[in-house]
C-alpha cells in the first residue's frame, strides 16, 4: 500500500479531528499532496491541498479556516488538522499524490490514491 489514510470516527459538531496519511517517501517525498472527500450521493470534492515542500497550501472554499493542511517530508505523513466541524464535513475523505510537486484541485492530476477514511458529524 502506498497510501494509508487513517483517523477517522464519529465526532460531535463542534469538534476537532485530525486525520493522517502515511505515504511511502518514493511518492511523496517531491509531490504535491491532496485531500479529497466524497459524501453519500456526491462526486468527489477536493478539500485541500499542499506543494511538494510545504510551502504553498489550497483549500476549498467551504473549509478555509477550519481545516489545515501540512505535511511531514521526514516520515511520508499529511495531515489534514480539522475543526468546527460541521454535518456537511461528513464523508470519506481520500489523501491522494499528486503527478507533479503542486497540488491541484483537478482529481484526474493525482496517479495515487489512499483507500479513504471515514468520518461521521454528528448534531
Amino acid at each position: 500500500v502506498q497510501l494509508q489514510a487513517s483517523g477517522g470516527g464519529l465526532v460531535q459538531a463542534g469538534g476537532s479531528l485530525r486525520l493522517s496519511c502515511a505515504c511511502s517517501r518514493r511518492i511523496c517525498s517531491n509531490n504535491g499532496m491532496g485531500w479529497f472527500r466524497q459524501a453519500p450521493g456526491k462526486e468527489r470534492e477536493f478539500v485541500a491541498g499542499i506543494n511538494w515542500n510545504g510551502a504553498s497550501t489550497t483549500y476549498l472554499d467551504s473549509v478555509k479556516g477550519r481545516f489545515t493542511i501540512s505535511r511531514d517530508r521526514a516520515n511520508g505523513t499529511v495531515y489534514l488538522k480539522m475543526s468546527s466541524l460541521k454535518v456537511e464535513d461528513t464523508a470519506v475523505y481520500y489523501c491522494a499524490a499528486s503527478r507533479t510537486a503542486y497540488s491541484s484541485s483537478d482529481y484526474s492530476q493525482y496517479n495515487s490514491w489512499g483507500q479513504g477514511t471515514e468520518f461521521t458529524v454528528s448534531s
